[in-house]
């Protein structure tokens, strides 16, 4: 027996192949119990131990990738203990089939532990959409998203670089000079690009506006559906959909009307110049005790503005608060504009419109 685990076959004794088997047989056996408790101490700190659907959700997502990866590492430290055999040491155009052996090893490995990652990635950003869910402030579920994606890219960026590196042999230094030049070709060249990327982080941080506000740019007036990496898509008041660079909305005015407190209501009253004095003196009381009528009014002022030889001109504003529907407030500014022409009607001031001479002249 002792002769025959001796024998060498592939320039290895047959007894370093049963222990290498013998060392992945194990690894396959106890790859799940070590995986539990690696991904438990992995758990522990990126979120409360105490949450058992959070555990069970987290284990379904890292549990495979980690499987593998165990798996995969103990069998190529077990098989590295192996000497080469020389009947496989031949080159394909210049290549040794031991480098394209080993390059398959490391580029594998790599590919495995960039998936790993990007899992435990999946999950504090999932565990950070909860907790952004629990507050009103749509901000933060944009930049949970955002920063996923973000630190994917990167991840993905170093498992490249980790390949050329352990697979290709290349001096990862030279390379990242290399990109740097050409970085900075690209971004002379993106200038506007990145200069919306940069306003999109202005746009996360200092949230001049989040999802779902109103508000009024350009000229046009609609709700915030999506803040991306580009640009700000808005639904208009007229059901388009509008597309605005980011940059234009950091560096434009704009106004946000979700968040002001208060509505103003504008009647301008352009009366009759042969309306008299007593008449004009009785309208301010009269407007004012008509407004004391209405409710949702905060403030209010009404004043006789100007006069000149064309009207009297009298000045009602109004600020109701932002309880009411944008429905509920046209219907107030209507019931107001009704009122105002009952109380000129009971005074017998007609509006300056109303009274005008047509004279004609015969040659």
């Amino acid at each position: 027996m002792k002769e025959y685990l001796e024998q060498i076959v592939l320039d290895n004794p047959i007894k370093s192949y049963l222990i290498v088997i013998g060392i992945i047989v194990i690894a396959l056996l106890f790859k799940r119990y070590v995986s539990k408790y690696i991904a438990s101490w992995l758990y522990k700190l990126v979120a409360k131990p105490t949450n058992d659907i959070k555990r069970k959700s987290f284990l379904n997502k890292v549990l495979k990738p980690l499987d593998i990866f165990l798996v995969f590492f103990v069998g190529l430290t077990a098989v590295g203990e192996l000497y080469y055999p020389k009947v496989f040491d031949f080159k394909i155009h210049n290549v040794s089939i031991k480098s394209i052996v080993g390059g398959i090893e490391a580029t594998a490995m790599i590919i495995i532990f960039i998936w790993l990652c990007s899992r435990i990635i999946d999950f504090i950003a999932l565990i950070l959409e909860e907790k952004a869910n629990t507050t009103e402030d749509q901000t933060d579920n944009q930049l949970v998203v955002f920063f996923k994606d973000f630190f994917k890219a990167i991840l993905i960026i170093i498992g490249i670089l980790l390949i050329l590196r352990f697979t290709f042999n290349k001096n990862i230094s030279n390379i990242l000079t290399g990109l740097s030049i050409v970085g900075a070709a690209i971004a002379l060249s993106l200038r506007e690009s990145l200069e919306n990327l940069i306003a999109s982080f202005i746009i996360f941080f200092n949230k001049p506006f989040i999802t779902g506000d109103i508000v009024k740019v350009h000229n046009f007036t609609g709700t915030v559906e999506k803040v991306g990496l580009r640009s700000t898509r808005i639904r208009s008041d007229v059901k388009t959909y509008i597309t605005v660079p980011n940059k234009q909305m950091v560096d434009s005015i704009l106004d946000n009307i979700t968040h002001r407190t208060q509505r103003k209501i504008d009647i301008r009253l352009e009366l009759a110049v042969d309306t008299k004095p007593e008449q004009l003196k009785a309208l301010t009381p009269l407007f004012k005790n008509m407004l004391t009528q209405f409710n949702h009014i905060e403030n209010s002022f009404v004043y006789f503005l100007e006069t000149g030889k064309n009207a009297h001109v009298f000045m009602i504003e109004v600020f109701t608060d932002v309880s009411q529907t944008i429905q509920e407030f046209y219907t107030l500014r209507e019931e107001m504009n009704i009122a105002v022409l009952e109380i000129l009607k009971q005074q017998k001031i007609d509006l300056a419109t109303k009274s005008s001479n047509i004279t004609v002249h015969n040659s």
